[in-house]
């Protein structure tokens, strides 16, 4: 595997992107972007990229606006920017894309979106549709309506109240307070993460995970639940291109697969043609560092290689 960082410049205008390429040794037969969770950054897939590339699949992806290595100079960390940096983040993602095109021309893409990446894939799904060879959704979830539209009202408020640069202990406490509160009695404040004790111990030890994200980027991601849950939006995805979802049976994200079910069947109604579901047992929110670890890299690159040869790759 030949790893590369660079940097490429956001559509916001003023922030370098830390981005990273994973390439294969041999023949490139396709390419993965990955699309990485909030409070994480992308670096932390580099065991499936190993695995991948083996196979000859080359991975990318970048860290996001107030994430990782994407932190402008004095910038707030864990922040997108003011009311529409949603589409601004998805921009980045399409950039990205476009920039790998260029060099692997002809080549089978495709993205992969943890968490709030799942989301961000989603809504790059209806924003560009027909530009990807197929998406894998992992970690991703289906909230109610109104859930969504009271978490906005929640947010909305604290902007005004303490800025939207801050975190929001209310905020706080009501998203990763309530995925936790499902595994009580708590050994960390992470454990909703993985059932791996070990990986959960690594995550709060990393600086760079598990940060608080400001009480804006909350705003834009629930504004962004609400665009790729609506129906008529839905409808807008190229039907075409093959998606998979996974998770963890147990995630609290996903409501312990409810949510992921809700989410995976919107897509079946909406007339997606090639829509997969699988759920991992026992398994939390981050599956590929769960104890299920090796069993997904195998599944998903069982899948993507399938679809590479439908896309006329070999």
């Amino acid at each position: 595997m030949v790893k590369r960082e660079f940097t490429v410049l956001s559509h916001d205008g003023k922030t370098p992107l830390h981005a990273v390429e994973w390439l294969p040794e041999g023949k490139c037969r396709a390419v993965l972007q990955i699309a990485h969770g909030v409070s994480e950054y992308v670096l932390r897939y580099e065991e499936l990229a190993a695995y991948l590339t083996e196979r000859g699949v080359a991975v990318v992806g970048n860290d996001h606006l107030g994430h990782g290595g994407s932190v402008a100079s004095g910038a707030p960390r864990v922040y997108f920017g003011p009311a529409g940096s949603w589409d601004t983040v998805t921009d980045d993602l399409y950039a990205l894309r476009t920039l790998e095109g260029r060099k692997f021309p002809g080549l089978p893409y495709f993205l992969l979106g943890h968490s709030m990446g799942s989301f961000l894939v989603r809504t790059y799904l209806i924003r560009y549709p027909g530009t990807v060879d197929g998406a894998i959704l992992m970690g991703t979830g289906q909230m109610p309506s109104a859930l969504t539209a009271a978490g906005r009202a929640v947010s909305a408020a604290e902007c005004r109240r303490i800025g939207e640069e801050q975190a929001s202990p209310l905020v706080q406490k009501l998203a990763f307070g309530a995925y936790n509160k499902a595994f009580a009695p708590n050994r960390t404040e992470f454990d909703w993460v993985s059932s791996d004790e070990k990986t959960v111990d690594f995550y709060a030890a990393d600086p760079c995970c598990g940060e608080n994200p400001s009480v804006g980027l909350f705003r834009e991601m629930l504004r962004g639940i609400a665009f790729i849950t609506n129906r008529s939006n839905v409808r807008r995805m190229n039907l075409s291109t093959p998606v998979l979802f996974v998770s963890g049976e147990e995630d609290p994200v996903g409501e312990r697969g409810r949510g992921a079910r809700r989410a995976y069947r919107s897509f079946q109604r909406a007339g997606v043609r090639d829509a997969e579901l699988k759920l991992y047992p026992g398994a939390r929110h981050e599956i590929l560092n769960d104890v299920c670890r090796r069993e997904v890299c195998r599944d998903l690159a069982d899948w993507l290689l399938a679809r590479v040869f439908d896309a006329g790759g070999t």
